[in-house]
């Protein structure tokens, strides 16, 4: 694919949507990060679901350290991988409390020193609550960027790479949410919405659907 299709895919995400963001539901960077942290092989809205269980009244390092380890378990039961996830995160408020004054840090290497979070996560912070133009490849990235020809690449890392190196620019900070809403609505795994999707004409996707 070339620079010139990319700019106009990019541009057309950009005029569907001027101003993505993510679906996670938060009040600051600390809620935030909580919430992507248990999102971690869960859908956005089982999570959000889970913390609108206790975001209110215990969002802050010091209300989940109250709860504990068992009441944080009983609050996210309903989330994929909950017993690690409340463990991570009761170890996370900890070090942010004793290490970042209760502060979410804005670095990569100290917030992947964090329990729970890896590239991933830290890239989703970084983007989402600090504006720094990082791509957190997930599924829906990988593939969206693999199938449409945008940056093929054998692992998450290396589509990264290449997202960061050929997305022009002016599109940048927010590509991390358009791609991940192309993958997770339109450009779907098993049978991809061709005829709604807006980049078809674009989209390097050979076999591409025709009824959906």
């Amino acid at each position: 694919m070339n620079a010139a299709k990319r700019y106009e895919i990019f541009s057309r995400f950009q005029a569907a949507n001027p101003k993505p963001t993510t679906e996670l539901e938060y009040a600051d960077t600390f809620q935030l990060l909580i919430a992507v942290i248990l999102s971690a092989q869960a859908t956005d809205r089982s999570v959000n679901l889970a913390t609108a269980r206790f975001f209110p009244e215990q969002g802050t390092p010091e209300g989940i350290l109250a709860m504990g380890e068992e009441g944080l378990r009983e609050a996210i039961k309903t989330i994929g991988l909950y017993k690690t996830k409340a463990a991570n995160v009761i170890k996370t408020c900890r070090i942010l409390l004793e290490q970042h004054q209760g502060q979410v840090p804005c670095d990569r290497a100290a917030l992947e020193a964090l329990p729970g979070v890896g590239r991933k996560t830290a890239n989703v912070v970084l983007n989402t609550a600090f504006g720094l133009p990082t791509i957190a490849v997930d599924t829906h990235i990988f593939r969206v960027s693999n199938r449409t020809g945008i940056a093929p690449g054998k692992n998450v890392v290396e589509v990264e790479k290449k997202l960061e190196r050929v997305i022009p620019k002016p599109f940048l900070l927010d590509a991390h949410h358009w791609l991940i809403l192309h993958g997770r609505y339109i450009c779907v795994a098993r049978k991809p919405k061709c005829p709604q999707c807006g980049i078809s004409d674009l989209c390097d996707f050979k076999p591409k659907t025709v009824n959906t």
